[in-house]
Parts: C-alpha cells; structure tokens; sequence
C-alpha cells in the first residue's frame, strides 16, 4: 500500500522545486524527504524522481501520482476532519503560517489562549509573505494561513482554499517629530512627491501598494532605502533617513522622536484574511483556530 507521508513528501518536492526545498517546508531534513521517496519507489514499482545536473525533477509517473494523489490526500483530510468534528477534538498538530506584523500582534496573543484552552494541540508557526502563504496552504504544508492585500493588490486564491475575513488593518505615515509634515492632520499622494522613502523590498505586496498609491500623480515614490522589517523602518526614520509607511498591526511603540501621521485619498487599508483547505472546513481545530482570531478582531 503506497504511504500516505511519503505521497506528500513527494508532493512537497513537486510544489517546491527540490528535495532541499521540499525539506525546508515540511520541516523535515533533505535526507528523510528521500528516504521517504526511495519508500514510495519501492512501494510503487516505478522511479518517481530523475536526477537533473545538480537537481531531480519528476518522472512522468512521479506527477501522475502527484496529481492523482493529490485528491487522494484532500479526499483523507476531509474525512479525519469529520470525525474530529464528531468527536469534538481539537488535538494533533497545526501549522501556521503569516507575514511578520500578524504574528506580532494578531496570532502571538491569540496562541497563548488556545494552548490554554486546547492543552493537546500542538502549534507550529512560521512566518512568510502572502503570495507563499497561500502556496503553503494550497499544498497542505500549513493547515491556516494568515494573509493580507492592499486595495487593488490582490491575491490569488485556489478554487480548494478558503478565504476568511479577519480584519483591517491602516498604515500611517512615520516622520520625524520636527519633520515639517509632522503637524499635518493627514497627508495625500500629493504631499509626498519629493519624500525619501524606507520601503519594504520590491517583491513585497506592502511595496506595490506603496507604487498604486502613487496613481495620479504622475510620479513614483521616490525610494531611498529598503529593509523587509517594519522596526527597521522605525529606526531608519528615527536616523533621519527618510519616512516609511508602517501599519499600525504589530507596531513598535514610536517613543517620543516620531510621530505617525494618516494619509488619504487613499487611505492605506490592507485586508487581513485566514486561508485554510476547504477540506479542513468541518475540522474542529480549524473552527477554534479562527474563533480565536475572531474573539481578538471581532470588535474591528
């Protein structure tokens, strides 16, 4: 009978592109994801993985199992998540993923109370932009994943993943206490023009937001500095080194040398959302999971 872990290691390496990859995202080391194949080869009867230079890819029978094996798996997760939910469990290991500032100040409090009220679930958290959250939990790697989108910058979602609102979440402007827009109410687009930003990598979503946000004025934010960590956003503002665009979810104190100032038209609003299998939607650990979350932003 083909094993169930070696099927989704073999899968891990399809989705991740190596045996290293697929070894990182699992949580396992390199040599047990191959060893797991090398199980699933002789369970099989066929080679499922060909050596390529320095790297293996799939064989042709490797991704019929994959594909065919895929709905295998979810076809698994759907019944263990019933019978949870007949029995009313919530135990085991659950895997979560999201970006930095929601684990700072969205799944960090809501894991104390879980672990308190569920003493035999086990958490695992890893932090990851959206994009490869949603890949995560997509390929059953994480079984949650919390995301965000600004605006217009979405994400796109598999027909198998469900998306669950959250919360909102607004972004300020942090200058310098004596910066001469330090005293405005709020500022526009307009009124940043010439600024010198600290902005988050271009490969981030927070980073395209920060470009649509320039639409019409016929000028793109002028980037001085990038760093993928909010706080060292604070301290390159607090350096004199530029303004950031910081959400308030997960932020530092500012002390006393910044000031936040709103910005409109628009208002930098990102959307936080959970993302979960819908195959685990009757899971029980899945329902407590984000009633956890809804019980902390239930009031946004």
């Amino acid at each position: 009978m083909i094993d169930l872990d070696a099927l989704a290691a073999l899968r891990a390496v399809a989705d991740e592109g190596s045996v290293i990859a697929a070894a990182r995202a699992t949580g396992f080391t390199a040599s047990a994801v191959s060893q797991q194949i090398k199980r699933l080869e002789r369970q099989t009867g066929v080679p499922l993985l060909e050596r390529v230079g320095r790297g293996v890819m799939l064989t042709s029978h490797g991704e019929h199992l994959v594909e065919a094996g895929t709905q295998v798996l979810a076809d698994l997760e759907e019944l263990e998540a019933g019978l949870q939910r007949r029995a009313g469990v919530v135990a085991g290991r659950f895997r979560m993923a999201a970006f930095s500032t929601a684990i700072r100040g969205l799944v960090a409090p809501v894991v104390s109370g879980l672990r308190d009220a569920h003493p035999d679930l086990t958490l695992f958290l890893t932090e990851r932009e959206p994009w490869d959250t949603v890949d995560l939990v997509a390929a059953g790697q994480v079984e949650l994943g919390i995301v965000h989108r600004w605006g217009a910058v979405g994400l796109d979602i598999p027909d198998h993943v469900v998306a669950t609102p959250l919360t909102q979440d607004v972004a300020d402007l942090i200058v310098p206490v004596d910066h001469p827009l330090a005293t405005q109410a709020a500022v526009t687009p307009h009124d940043l023009i010439e600024v010198p930003w600290i902005a988050t990598p271009p490969d981030t979503i927070c980073r395209q937001w920060l470009h649509r946000m320039y639409d019409g004025t016929g000028r793109p934010p002028r980037v001085a500095h990038e760093s993928g960590e909010f706080d060292s956003h604070l301290a390159m503002v607090a350096a004199g080194l530029g303004v950031a665009l910081v959400p308030r979810l997960g932020r530092s104190a500012l002390g006393d040398g910044l000031v936040a100032v709103p910005v409109k038209e628009p208002v930098p609003t990102r959307l936080v959302d959970a993302v979960h299998r819908r195959s685990m939607s009757a899971s029980p650990t899945v329902t407590a999971v984000l009633a956890a979350f809804d019980a902390v932003t239930g009031a946004d």
